[in-house]
């Protein structure tokens, strides 16, 4: 079934989720409005969502060192209350978004975040190829988009697989801790240092 720009509307303004995220979720459910808030409930994000605007004062600083002792991340995990940022799970969240920043080495936490130039020179790169591929402005454009989504997947940490299970994003397993604990979360800052690289990598927000 086509999911129309209607039905996302709709979706998105039943559970507070995201664009994307509803349109997957619809699609998931082959255009059938209660599968998909079940889908959503079920991933967390629903729930994620409608807390997303709640203040983040507390957290905790995650880390990982690779066992050569030549790779190290730090991340800031926050989190609304001093209680939550004491879970276990809060603390599981903590390590494995660390153990994700030393192993996919990402440039920053979401897509919006990303330096605009930056973007830019991808797009531009992608687009000469789809040109040179033979493809039409219209099929280059489209081309463009896809890889670009792809792009964010290796380098914004939320949109990332988990390195755990690749089923999973780590916006997914963040959703999931928020489901569970009750709490709105979100990833800030974060610095990998590497050993062999001239300089730390950061990332994340500035404060």
């Amino acid at each position: 079934m086509a999911i129309t720009a209607q039905m996302v509307k709709n979706l998105r303004e039943k559970t507070g989720v995201g664009m994307m995220d509803c349109k997957k979720a619809l699609a998931e459910a082959d255009g059938d409005e209660e599968k998909a808030i079940k889908y959503l409930r079920e991933k967390g994000l629903a729930k994620a969502a409608k807390k997303a605007g709640r203040s983040t004062s507390e957290g905790i600083i995650g880390s990982y060192i690779h066992n050569n002792g030549k790779l190290g991340v730090i991340v800031e995990i926050k989190c609304e209350t001093d209680f939550v940022a004491k879970a276990d799970q809060f603390q599981q969240l903590a390590r494995d978004v660390a153990m994700q920043i030393a192993a996919t080495n990402p440039i920053c936490v979401s897509p919006e975040e990303l330096p605009q130039d930056l973007l830019e020179k991808e797009k531009a790169i992608y687009h000469q190829q789809a040109l040179e591929e033979g493809k039409p402005e219209k099929i280059a454009e489209k081309i463009v988009l896809g890889r670009v989504n792809k792009y964010y997947k290796e380098v914004c940490l939320l949109e990332q697989p988990f390195i755990k299970d690749d089923k999973k994003t780590i916006k997914d397993i963040v959703n999931e801790t928020i489901a569970v604990l009750g709490e709105n979360m979100q990833i800030g800052r974060f610095s990998r240092i590497d050993m062999n690289d001239a300089a730390p990598e950061e990332g994340g927000e500035e404060e």
